[in-house]
């Protein structure tokens, strides 16, 4: 039986009794994201507002290419209910969960007091079935944010939504009309049936992965091959979860429900992309539409144009377009181009523009081993086994250096101490990268040859300088490990069920993150309650993002000014990445009304 239409029994019965109470078997859709929508020109169009907000989250069922599945809801729409606020002022959200099951809601790149940011187990209890729990905060931000349940799985089958907090001055980039987009996954599999497929067998919905007798790729040289082969690793494993198991939707609309917005030709739209997919990193492009960032996460951003980005899951980002009298398709291809979400922006209802294919699938190869700047000829598997020892430098206390650590550079850092390595070896690390380099330059997987301009962080240049230009006092090498096979995801080899220790910084301290990817998959890190700033040679304009795609056998250093006292998440945005163990509490003290 194909797995894509499976659908467990309790499930089925579970819908069964929804549509006999008549909550919907049609996919109820916000005024936002229906099909013909005019946007928000003028800011006319109904979003939820005001001081007040009530949010209901609720079992419905959702309905993808006339076929209806279990989804959870709030206000009964996939996608929720666009919000909609200004910066200084305070808004009480009131939710009330229907559910037989605790939920919760979490506003992505929010800065809140940490009991209002949503996390259960974190900073608050979460929100118990059949009970109301109210979120209460200033608004201290302006820009594109979304939201969503951080309770189990609940944000595959539907629980997200976007936000928007207009500026209490002027908007610096100027525009006639807005469109939000919001790419996301939908599977008719239950979430925790995928999840256990994945601890069955990693791979279990790659389906071109490459095998002794199948094609070969052509952009892997016969050294290269055999490399993965002696290592038992697969070039093409780059998603967990592919189109075996996905529908892609844009605003909720399946690639043939075509999802379109419209627009008056001549006019500057701005474009609110929001990636609030589970398991998907998006190449998102417009063919025959340049598109000029003005902000990611929520921050304003020199304009740049482009004509093509990879957007990872949990990121934002806002381009402007000028589109003339004639219809342009939208295209989110997977980062392993197994599926595509697609969309069109026209003038006029019925008009469409072609199609393009999917292109050509990419393959994995020494670079994203952490083999950057090596020469591999004469390498053995050696010298990716954590088994098999490797350099190691001195250690901080209570951490213990990765192998291969001691060839990391630190010229550029004038910090008191070296840096401190959290990191512990065990079953559920199955690589360590050996010479991870700076990516940041980089498009993304697939995205080097494409032959047009492509978006890289070191691209991105804060509007406004950054308040906190202080140098980090100290920096922490956080590794993000993996077993592929067992489908095992951590942090410094711990997972959160394992109660590892949190990173602790002093209130307002400077600190310098180094993420490094020991994996073969981007993991996009969310860090909850702050932004920090990747560093990217822009000095005092370097981004400020709450979220961070770091490549395969990459890393990515991050100046953090720990502001927010409190317990946070920081986590892989990769739903079962985070759902397996790739997670852990920042601790930042000394609390208000605490003794400094």
């Amino acid at each position: 039986m194909n797995d894509k239409l499976i659908l467990d029994r309790r499930t089925l019965l579970r819908g069964a009794a929804l549509s006999g109470v008549g909550l919907g078997m049609t996919g109820l859709f916000p005024a936002w994201a229906q099909t013909g929508s005019h946007g928000m020109a003028a800011k006319t169009m109904a979003t939820l507002s005001g001081e007040e907000i009530r949010l209901t989250v609720a079992e419905s069922m959702f309905n993808v290419d006339g076929r209806a599945g279990h989804a959870i809801t709030i206000n009964g729409t996939i996608p929720a209910p666009l919000i909609r606020l200004r910066e200084g002022q305070n808004v009480r959200l009131i939710v009330d969960n229907q559910l037989d099951e605790d939920t919760s809601i979490h506003w992505h790149g929010l800065i809140v007091p940490f009991q209002m940011d949503g996390v259960p187990g974190i900073s608050f209890p979460g929100i118990r079935a059949r009970s109301t729990f109210t979120y209460e905060f200033p608004l201290r931000q302006s820009g594109t944010y979304w939201y969503h349940s951080h309770s189990g799985l609940q944000e595959q089958v539907g629980h997200y939504g976007p936000m928007i907090i207009d500026p209490a001055g002027a908007e610096p980039a100027a525009y006639d009309r807005e469109h939000v987009i919001v790419l996301s996954d939908w599977s008719f599999m239950h979430p925790h049936q995928i999840f256990s497929r994945l601890k069955q067998e990693g791979g279990f919905f790659n389906r071109q992965r490459e095998t002794l007798l199948g094609q070969r790729s052509e952009q892997l040289s016969r050294e290269d091959r055999q490399m993965f082969a002696r290592m038992r690793m697969d070039p093409s494993d780059i998603s967990d979860v592919t189109e075996a198991a996905y529908t892609l939707l844009i605003n909720g609309h399946s690639p043939g429900e075509n999802w379109t917005g419209l627009f008056r030709p001549g006019e500057r739209v701005r474009l609110r992309i929001i990636n609030a997919a589970a398991q998907t990193t998006f190449n998102f492009r417009i063919p025959g539409l340049p598109m000029t960032l003005v902000a990611t996460d929520g921050i304003n951003m020199r304009q740049v144009a482009i004509d093509e980005f990879q957007i990872g899951n949990a990121e934002t980002y806002d381009f402007i377009v000028e589109p003339q009298d004639r219809a342009y398709t939208v295209v989110a291809e997977s980062i392993d181009r197994s599926a595509m979400a697609r969309a069109t922006l026209a003038p006029r209802m019925g008009m469409t523009a072609p199609v393009p294919p999917l292109r050509e699938r990419p393959t994995l190869n020494m670079r994203d081993m952490g083999m950057g700047g090596m020469d591999h000829s004469s390498m053995g598997h050696g010298g990716m086994n954590p088994g098999s020892g490797g350099a190691q430098q001195g250690n901080a206390p209570g951490t213990t250096a990765a192998p291969g650590a001691a060839g990391m550079d630190h010229s550029n850092m004038d910090m008191r101490d070296e840096s401190q390595v959290d990191f512990r070896v065990g079953v559920g690390v199955d690589m360590i990268a050996p010479d991870p380099v700076d990516r940041t330059g980089d498009p993304g997987l697939g995205l080097e040859n494409v032959g047009h301009r492509v978006l890289t962080y070191r691209d991105l240049v804060s509007l406004a300088p950054n308040r906190d230009t202080r140098t980090p006092t100290r920096r922490i090498d956080i590794h993000l490990t993996g077993n592929m096979e067992r489908f095992m995801w951590s942090m410094g080899g711990e997972q959160l069920s394992e109660n590892p220790e949190p990173y602790r910084f002093a209130r307002n301290e400077r600190v310098r993150l180094r993420l490094i990817n020991d994996t073969m998959m981007t993991h996009p890190m969310h860090l909850h309650g702050h932004f920090f700033e990747i560093v990217n040679g822009h000095g005092a304009n370097q981004p400020m993002k709450h979220t961070v795609k770091v490549l395969p056998g990459g890393f990515v250093d991050l100046d953090l000014t720990a502001d927010a006292p409190g317990d946070w998440a920081f986590h892989c945005h990769l739903l079962y990445h985070m759902h397996a163990g790739m997670m852990r509490v920042v601790t930042v003290r000394p609390l208000d009304g605490d003794a400094a």
